[in-house]
């Protein structure tokens, strides 16, 4: 079994993991799409943090999930992608 069909088998059986995961969505979303972006420019982390100003290590932590970006933060990431940042209440 791989991760895929481990994941889909456990979102399934379990209501209150499948809940976490839906609360946490949005979050996975922006961290997917940064990653997406940096790899379509074949921009290493390091790179991606230079072109932001920012450390290594903090573009590590936001694409592994380990750190609650500010939306400064998200706008830095963005421009140095050369994409904008769009928040919305739906």
């Amino acid at each position: 079994m791989n991760y895929k069909e481990y994941k889909q088998t456990a979102l399934a059986s379990d209501s209150e993991l499948r809940a976490e995961y839906d609360a946490l969505a949005a979050q996975y979303k922006i961290i997917d799409d940064i990653i997406a972006a940096r790899i379509e420019q074949n921009l290493t982390q390091a790179e991606l943090a230079e072109r932001a100003d920012t450390k290594q290590s903090n573009i590590s932590r936001l694409e592994s999930g380990n750190y609650n970006p500010s939306i400064e933060f998200l706008q830095k990431i963005a421009h140095a992608l050369g994409k904008r940042l769009e928040v919305q209440f739906k």
